[in-house]
């Protein structure tokens, strides 16, 4: 089932060594030893399936690709280390000793695997006035390059890039200063930035208003900015950059399933889990592309493997060694998860649905609705047999009346970088970034690679002359080659083949029923304009969005995918470098 792509990722990031550094196991051997400690939560109740069945189980899924958890549970699962969540949010208290030890704790998580989200919205702006010492703050931003650094010489358990995202609310003084921090290129390449926007924010935008700074320590106004110039700010940092995106924060506060908790004012690194500070998350997704039979979704085979990634994910909140005792606290309290999705474009080419078609957005709210279903009465299930999450009963679940619930969020849609290289398919919900391209990773390898249903279809069509594959040697589209019939290349449209509203509305529709957000990138050509980009970020709040990306094709001299060639009016240099760090989650 493992490509020989796959095998070489495995050898190089996810198999154990011994002290000499030399690779002690196999891939089944390592979906083994995941699935044996994986299992052994089972014991800790009296009802369920029992550690044997689970482990049998869970090792079929994971041997079949069917579903993969997050890379910290592959890689750190039956041994010494034990931390399995890949997803954390440390606040960033307004004060030395707090932001300091906001780095040592961020130092921690990245070296057991993690990646962190920071909100710096409490810090006061730069030049004000610190009464204590007489001096003058530094300003979020200033410190912000202190937890960059601190990632840079900590590798997370030397086998990941450290991965942060940034947030600042929109109505903090020092917020030019924060949408203008990756104009040079060198700086914060361990951070992904998002500006927290407001409903309020967003209509003065809308209809060319001023709008309030606010001093996150006296909550006083200092000053006032026109909305639509700032927003524009934004959106020409993101063209030239692709940072910041944004996170639509009172979106997922309306949608919080614990609002007694309070508000939530932050994500993980790529966007995809709001959280409080403290709270962790673990990740799985499964892989729709094997869940197509006979050309339709066979929904019995995806409610089985959701109930198993369900299971599996609760396993290991009981399971996992936490970093700080304040994570644990609260993780237990809400038992968060997030069971995703990868392969969706898959799923649509062996259907035969066009990624930027009616039927795919169809397809997206139906296909999500029931996955969430799905997921829900899983939770539900382990309720009865190991009692509901403990803030249960503040809950929105608790005040509609709903069956109560093993877990505060079951669903997510997460970027699957190396997941989903593993299973030899697409990345979440991302159509294909090419037909044929080549990726570059950790250890500068090239890896070539061509989209297997589009080899074996045109082997079917007798479409696999030379002409054909020489076409393909690097070049990311096939639209308007000729000897490629009109309907594959609409069934083979890639990321920038596809327009921008095409990705939101796919986006959206995802997000309608799921618990969590969604990770997403609008991908734009390199000529595209910032105006694209407004046109974007308008249009993701309009469809209520928790949040957006894009990327402008070029705009970093370093990125992860690349095509080998350019294609006619695609704006596409030849042998474009990049390194083995996905933009998002570095990983």
């Amino acid at each position: 089932m493992l490509s020989e792509n796959a095998r070489l990722i495995l050898r190089h990031r996810y198999l154990r060594r011994d002290a000499q550094g030399d690779v002690i196991e196999t891939p089944e051997e390592m979906f083994s030893r995941v699935a044996r400690f994986v299992a052994g939560a089972e014991r800790r109740y009296q009802k369920g399936w029992g550690a044997e069945r689970a482990e049998q189980t869970f090792f079929e899924v994971l041997a079949d690709l069917d579903f993969l958890p997050n890379s910290p549970t592959l890689m750190n699962a039956g041994t010494r280390l034990r931390q399995l969540a890949a997803c954390f949010l440390l606040p960033v208290p307004d004060s030395i000793r707090g932001i300091f030890g906001a780095v040592s704790e961020m130092a921690r998580i990245h070296q057991s695997g993690g990646g962190t989200g920071f909100v710096f919205s409490e810090l006061r702006p730069e030049g004000d006035r610190v009464q204590s010492t007489g001096g003058v703050a530094s300003g979020p931003v200033s410190f912000m390059r202190v937890f960059d650094q601190a990632t840079e010489v900590v590798k997370q358990g030397g086998r990941r890039r450290g991965a942060n995202m940034g947030v600042l609310r929109v109505d903090h003084p020092d917020i030019h200063l924060f949408i203008r921090a990756k104009e040079d290129p060198a700086a914060f390449n361990n951070f992904n930035l998002s500006v927290a926007v407001t409903e309020r924010f967003m209509k003065a935008v809308q209809r060319d208003r001023e709008f309030p700074l606010i001093h996150p320590r006296t909550g006083r106004e200092v000053g006032r900015e026109r909305a639509a110039e700032l927003f524009d700010l934004i959106c020409r940092a993101a063209w030239h950059s692709g940072d910041p995106g944004l996170l639509f924060i009172d979106e997922v506060n309306r949608r919080n399933p614990t609002p007694a908790l309070g508000e939530m004012a932050g994500t993980n690194p790529c966007g995809e889990l709001p959280l409080y500070p403290y709270e962790s998350c673990n990740l799985g997704s499964i892989n729709l592309a094997r869940m197509v039979r006979r050309g339709r979704v066979d929904y019995a085979r995806l409610a089985q493997s959701i109930a198993v990634g369900v299971r599996f994910l609760d396993n290991v909140i009981d399971l996992n060694r936490y970093p700080l005792p304040k994570i644990r606290r609260i993780t237990l309290s809400n038992r968060k998860i997030g069971l995703g999705v990868m392969g969706f474009a898959e799923m649509l080419i062996q259907l035969g649905i066009p990624y930027d078609s009616e039927a795919a957005v169809r397809l997206s709210t139906r296909l999500m609705r029931r996955f969430t279903e799905a997921a829900r009465a899983a939770s539900a299930e382990l309720a009865r047999e190991r009692g509901r999450f403990p803030n249960f009963s503040g809950s929105v679940y608790a005040k509609r009346g709903s069956p109560p619930l093993r877990n505060a969020t079951v669903t997510t849609v997460a970027p699957t970088g190396t997941i989903s290289l593993l299973a030899g398919t697409s990345s979440g919900i991302e159509p294909l970034f090419a037909v044929s391209f080549v990726r570059r990773i950790l250890d500068g390898s090239r890896l070539t690679e061509i989209n297997p249903f589009f080899e074996e279809m045109i082997r079917r069509r007798g479409l696999h002359g030379d002409d054909v594959q020489a076409a393909l040697a690097g070049c990311g589209s096939i639209q308007g080659m000729r000897g490629i019939p009109a309907e594959m290349q609409e069934l083979f449209k890639t990321a920038m083949d596809i327009s921008p509203e095409a990705h939101l509305r796919i986006q959206a529709a995802f997000q309608r029923h799921t618990d969590n957000a969604v990770s997403k990138t609008v991908n734009l050509p390199r000529e595209a304009a910032p105006e694209d980009v407004r046109r974007i970020y308008l249009r993701a709040h309009a469809l209520k969005c928790k949040g957006i990306t894009i990327y402008r094709y070029g705009s970093r001299a370093n990125q992860v995918l690349s095509f080998l060639k350019g294609r006619p009016g695609a704006g596409i240099p030849v042998g474009e470098e990049f390194d083995g760090s996905c933009r998002e989650c570095g990983t």
